[in-house]
């Protein structure tokens, strides 16, 4: 969202719009970023994941940190992916719970909560 928020389909910026408690970051996602940004990788965002961490405060965005229930969580996820990062970011939308956006058909796979675009 911070980098190409256009990507987002009109369906997510309207549900991102109309959160009343608040759009969540898990620190899941900041690790990601944090690693990606490191190595270097071909996807990581033009930024570092202490960047990020400013970026999403400035935003709004509630940051939601990561709980040893989330991480027990993941063993209880069927094999349908096999990313740690995804599957710990649906682990903890299902524990807490949260609505979690993602492009990944896979991920969506997991429950109707998990919103795919």
């Amino acid at each position: 969202m911070l980098v190409s928020p256009k990507l987002l389909s009109d369906r997510v910026r309207e549900l991102i719009a109309a959160a009343e408690d608040g759009v969540h970051v898990s620190a899941v996602s900041v690790w990601e970023i944090a690693i990606k940004h490191a190595l270097g990788k071909a996807d990581a965002p033009p930024f570092s994941g202490t960047e990020a961490v400013g970026y999403f405060r400035e935003g709004g965005f509630v940051l939601l940190d990561i709980t040893s229930e989330h991480a027990a969580a993941v063993e209880t996820l069927p094999p349908l992916h096999g990313d740690p990062f995804d599957r710990l970011l649906v682990a903890q939308a299902l524990a807490e719970p949260l609505r979690l956006v993602t492009h990944d058909p896979r991920v969506a796979a997991y429950s109707d909560a998990i919103i795919h675009f």
